[in-house]
């Protein structure tokens, strides 16, 4: 490393920033480190990446070039006759807290997976390192096995009926007949094996060779719909990003098809009516004018669904057809010591229950998301990029990148990173108290508000919509990871995250 500023990461896992940080060590610049960080991410959160799934990178490099990479996943069925195929697609019960929710798996909800081939792009854009380097510290945790920590285990006990669908699964997540668990190990010599020959095949058989034919033929046999014009036809999109600015700040973030960087924009352009400083974080002042905020935005939001109609005339210049996804994710943010910034998001919906013979990588579900699929399920056209609410951002001032972050959680992604920047931008909180303070979300129906909130503040709340108060933080409010370039980095706590300083 050089004498400028300190490299540092913030993700969901240590094991993930210890992989980033071991790729800056050797001389990588940040993509390296976030393409290590990804392949990692399959290992160490089983329950929330995979190679198998679809995510998004905004990149800006130490030039000032800015560039949001989508390998978000495409409807499935090109090339094949889905009229004649009754889909491999059942419910399965998830129990959160309490509270049952319904999902749909099998080989029939398996979208086209793009975060493989998105890391691979990523790092021959940008990367500077062998791709043996890079992806070497996931094979090692994959081949040697990771502690499973009390965070992932809680993900992985609410996935257990998907996880164990299949022969495979049980083999892979509950090995002696015994379901992972917190101080268990887990290892996954097949994705290994499948990791370290990547550099030499780029992906090649898994999207247009010996495994595409696997894959496929497992869909025909099992009424899967992915096929094997699916998988070569894929490819990563680059856009420019979304800009909207703030306070005199320029926000770059995550563009059309997706929606969750324009509800963020709405909300920051909402909340730029209001002197939240002189208010004081907390008062009602500053949370009535953020909820209304919240409310306005979602009203906006279901009435551009109802009416079919595109949110701004630069959506319609888009020319997409979309869906859109918004189940759990998890982000890894990544600044290097000369001034290259990463901020990555990735999401595997629930995993349908399918992996790949040989290569243990768990395919995506997302197709079997209920809201995302307003028509129906299976009633979408082949080839189109599935939307979401995904949403890697930079905030920008007068010295170049202030902030770098992103966020799992649904639809809470985009609260959730609105809050944090109100934080940082409105009231001067350094990254960690701006991450770690309490934070609320309108869900449609009710104000849902952490607990930390003055009393007052509540019942101001309360005159106004339903407020439910939880007793205790929660997985629910989103997981914001994310760096201030030089300074230092803040891992949600909520989602388990952590954050490393480079040396």
């Amino acid at each position: 490393m050089s004498d400028g500023c300190q490299a540092i990461v913030a993700s969901g896992h240590p094991l993930v920033n210890d992989a980033a940080a071991t790729i800056i060590r050797q001389g990588g610049n940040a993509f390296d480190a976030v393409v290590a960080a990804g392949f990692a991410g399959a290992v160490a959160e089983p329950a929330l990446t995979s190679l198998g799934g679809g995510g998004f990178l905004l990149a800006r490099t130490r030039e000032g070039r800015a560039t949001l990479f989508d390998f978000f996943v495409d409807t499935p069925g090109r090339g094949g006759d889905a009229v004649d195929i009754e889909p491999h697609f059942f419910p399965v019960t998830v129990n959160f807290s309490g509270s049952a929710q319904e999902f749909h798996v099998g080989h029939g909800s398996v979208a086209v997976p793009g975060t493989m081939k998105g890391l691979l792009h990523i790092h021959h854009r940008l990367g500077r390192m062998p791709l043996d380097e890079v992806v070497r510290p996931a094979v090692e945790l994959a081949r040697a096995g990771i502690v499973v920590n009390s965070q992932q285990a809680y993900f992985l006990g609410l996935l257990q009926p998907i996880m164990t669908l299949t022969a495979t699964g049980r083999a892979l997540f509950a090995p002696d007949g015994a379901y992972l668990t917190a101080g268990t190990r887990f290892s996954n010599s097949d994705l290994a094996d499948f990791m370290e020959q990547l550099p030499h095949d780029h992906g090649e058989s898994f999207y247009n060779g010996e495994l595409a034919e696997t894959i496929a033929a497992d869909m025909t046999a099992r009424q899967g719909l992915l096929t094997t014009a699916d998988l070569s036809g894929y490819g990563v999109i680059e856009r420019p990003p979304l800009a909207v600015s703030y306070r005199g700040r320029k926000l770059l973030t995550n563009p059309p098809p997706s929606f969750g960087g324009h509800l963020i924009a709405r909300a920051l352009r909402l909340l730029e009516q209001f002197d939240l400083t002189a208010a004081g974080w907390g008062t009602a002042d500053h949370v009535i004018p953020l909820a209304a905020a919240m409310v306005e935005v979602e009203r906006r939001r279901t009435a551009d669904a109802d009416n079919s109609t595109p949110p701004e005339d630069w959506y319609a210049a888009a020319g997409h057809r979309i869906r859109t996804f918004t189940r759990g994710t998890t982000h890894v943010s990544v600044v290097d010591d000369q001034g290259n910034v990463a901020a990555m998001t990735t999401s595997n919906g629930e995993g349908s229950g399918y992996i790949v013979p040989g290569t243990g990588i768990m395919l995506n579900n997302m197709m079997g998301e209920d809201d995302l699929h307003p028509e129906g399920f299976h009633a979408t056209p082949p080839g189109l990029r599935v939307a979401s609410m995904m949403a890697p951002s930079l905030l920008l001032g007068d010295e170049g990148v202030e902030l770098v972050l992103g966020s799992g959680g649904s639809k809470r992604i985009r609260t959730a990173i609105t809050q944090v920047i109100n934080n940082v931008v409105d009231f001067n909180f350094d990254i960690r108290t701006a991450v770690e303070a309490p934070r609320l979300h309108w869900d449609g129906e009710s104000m849902q508000v952490e607990p930390g909130f003055p009393e007052a503040t509540v019942n101001r709340l309360a005159a106004h919509w339903p407020v439910n108060v939880w007793p205790e933080r929660e997985v629910y409010f989103g997981g914001v990871h994310a760096v201030v370039p030089g300074c230092d980095g803040a891992g949600d706590s909520r989602r388990g995250g952590c954050h490393l300083r480079i040396i």
